[in-house]
């Protein structure tokens, strides 16, 4: 378990860093790693992690397809933010979707952390929907995600991931800021 769980932290980091760069390689070696953690989650029983990474082999095809075809005439799609209506919602998901998801977790099988498990699986989703579409807003949900997820790891003694997770707090607030700099070239706002 050991090698297959620093091979995917090892994917993880390249594909976080590459995401940062919107360099268009980060969805291939994002796949490398999802593979990966669905074969891991399954081992130590974060069910809901495991479902998250089902999903996210279809989002990575997703993003990675939008990468390169989803702007204007089939252009690169630039970096962007949400409204503040759609942060809203987004924000009300997140917080329904974690109770609804933690309830039956914690009602129907024996997960070991059912609403932490909950909130990373169900913000992690919005935050890789919002990723893909290139929305600002995705890195300070990864933010709060990784947080919580340093916890779980380490609780479940996941110590590989959850440095994994230490690195990707950092990565997420220095790809938050990149990602805010190139929206702001886009907008022309110094």
């Amino acid at each position: 378990m050991f090698w297959i769980e620093a091979t995917a932290v090892i994917f993880g980091f390249i594909c976080v860093w590459l995401t940062i760069r919107q360099n268009i390689w980060c969805w291939p070696t994002g796949l490398v790693q999802v593979f990966l953690y669905i074969f891991i989650f399954y081992h130590v029983k974060l069910y809901s992690d495991l479902i998250l990474h089902v999903v996210y082999v279809v989002l990575q095809i997703y993003g990675w397809h939008y990468w390169l075809h989803g702007g204007h005439d089939r252009a690169a799609v630039p970096v962007a933010l949400l409204s503040k209506i759609a942060r809203t919602i987004w924000c009300l998901t997140v917080v329904a979707g974690t109770c609804g998801w933690g309830y039956g977790m914690a009602t129907w099988t024996d997960a070991a952390v059912p609403y932490g498990d909950a909130f990373t699986t169900v913000a992690s989703l919005a935050a890789q929907w919002l990723l893909a579409r290139k929305k600002l807003e995705s890195w300070i949900l990864w933010v709060c995600v990784d947080v919580v997820a340093i916890g779980i790891y380490l609780y479940k003694g996941l110590y590989l991931t959850s440095g994994l997770y230490c690195a990707f707090l950092i990565l997420a607030v220095q790809g938050f800021f990149a990602w805010r700099k190139a929206c702001h070239n886009a907008l022309g706002i110094a």
